[in-house]
């Protein structure tokens, strides 16, 4: 009889975390994970005063404590765990964080907040963030993988539920937790994790966000202090992969873990709206140059069953319009742009806008990956135009450059109303590998009037 030598899931993590050494993470990912934080610094600061966050920082401030860190944009200082549900909701607001294509999972947003309270109480320097960073949103993709794609498909948001893993692992990192405590705090974060694709087009996708990165903060601090979990709290029988309904796949956690980084895979969106209407978006603006909007007659799109599940819907917000295949061709062929303005509110209440995505209709082509859209427009003169886009603009194969990153990072700075900083945080940011203590960097982006 054969005997199962492999470790627990979360044991072969925590003893990742609590072993890896910075020297061993060659620089691409070093870079990789700096470009990560320089774009999720640009989408918090874009939204620090939208709605959705003056909600949450006036809901979560007076139960906040004392050791208080920055908000960013906003003057207000919160607890650690309060700033970091705060924070993970403005990285995640507008749509426009990095992607994981495989798993869908937006590594940064849940994983970032907690490390960099921490950082700011504990005065720690930018190498070591960094390095918590990697290894939590390695945890983190690690994880969605194991139970891709069928976790997302129930109707998990896995973003939500795996970065609280991600956010768990990092901090146990920084907390300087051993690997059997890392372990613990992994099993915790699994009795902690939640979050339902159904609320994607509403503020309530993005509270399991922010509680991702609270709990997972919360977690590591209770395996600090003694707490335990199961051994198989992940993986088990009646674990959290198997409770949310997946038998998971062990070897996307196990194997090559600490040699082969599914971190590496991460992309940027040049658009604000979900990484699988990116596709849609570079269609329909290549046929904008040969179809003017007044002569389109009708539009199909087709793409795979995650395109029609997530946008083939009625829009009646700006959380609608972001994840909608009807919108995102109106916007691209009317205006030639799909950034932050084409999915406000005037941009959806526009009647050219609204007669335009009643033009459109969307149609499953299994023979097209994930990412992948074939966009077919007949004009008012009977003419037939078809624009298939295989690789989106920001995907792995036609990836954003820092120059373009530094571009978003300035436009979302300008959106929260601090272009005067950008130049300066910027320069920052790329240089957090050598910066001794990232409290004052942070700190100022905190808004002071």
């Amino acid at each position: 009889m054969a005997v199962d030598t492999h470790p627990f899931a979360g044991e072969a993590l925590g003893a990742f975390v609590a072993t890896s050494r910075w020297d061993r993470i060659e620089p691409p990912l070093r870079h990789e994970a700096t470009r990560s934080l320089l774009n999720f610094f640009g989408g918090a600061l874009g939204v620090a005063q939208d709605p959705a966050v003056e909600t949450a920082a006036r809901v979560m401030a007076p139960f906040s404590g004392s050791q208080r860190v920055t908000v960013i944009g906003r003057r207000e200082r919160l607890d650690a765990m309060a700033a970091s549900f705060v924070n993970t909701i403005a990285a995640n607001l507008l749509d426009y964080d990095d992607t994981h294509l495989e798993t869908v999972i937006h590594p940064t947003a849940a994983v970032a907040p907690p490390l960099l309270a921490l950082a700011e109480l504990h005065n720690l320097s930018g190498a070591e963030v960094l390095h918590a960073f990697i290894l939590g949103a390695e945890a983190e993709c690690r994880i969605g993988a194991a139970v891709s794609p069928g976790h997302y498909d129930r109707g998990w948001h896995i973003t939500s539920t795996t970065g609280v893993f991600g956010a768990a692992a990092g901090c146990a990192r920084l907390l300087g937790l051993d690997a059997r405590q890392a372990w613990h705090a992994l099993g915790i974060a699994a009795s902690q994790s939640a979050g339902l694709v159904e609320n994607l087009p509403s503020a309530a996708k993005n509270v399991g966000m922010g509680n991702a990165a609270r709990n997972g903060l919360l977690a590591a601090l209770m395996a600090r202090d003694g707490y335990e979990a199961a051994p198989a709290a992940i993986e088990g029988p009646l674990g959290w992969a198997r409770a949310m309904g997946d038998v998971p796949d062990l070897s996307r956690i196990l194997d090559g873990l600490g040699t082969r980084w599914e971190f590496a895979r991460n992309t940027y969106k040049p658009y604000p709206a979900g990484i699988v209407f990116h596709a849609v978006i570079d269609a329909a603006l290549e046929l904008r140059a040969r179809v003017p909007a007044g002569a389109v007659e009708s539009v199909l799109v087709e793409g795979d069953q995650l395109l029609l599940d997530r946008g083939d819907r009625p829009v009646r917000t700006e959380r609608d319009s972001r994840v909608s295949i009807h919108h995102c061709v109106a916007v691209a062929m009317l205006r030639g742009a799909a950034g932050v303005a084409e999915f406000a509110a005037a941009a959806v209440h526009d009647r050219a806008t609204s007669a335009l995505r009643d033009k459109v209709r969307a149609r499953l082509d299994t023979s097209l990956p994930r990412g992948a859209a074939r966009v077919t427009v007949w004009d008012t003169a009977g003419q037939t135009h078809v624009a298939l886009v295989m690789e989106a603009r920001g995907s792995a194969a036609r990836p954003l450059t820092d120059g373009e990153l530094e571009a978003k990072f300035r436009d979302n700075a300008s959106l929260g109303g601090r272009a005067d900083k950008a130049d300066g945080w910027v320069d920052a940011i790329w240089a957090l590998q050598e910066t001794a203590d990232l409290a004052p960097l942070l700190r100022s982006m905190g808004a002071t009037d």
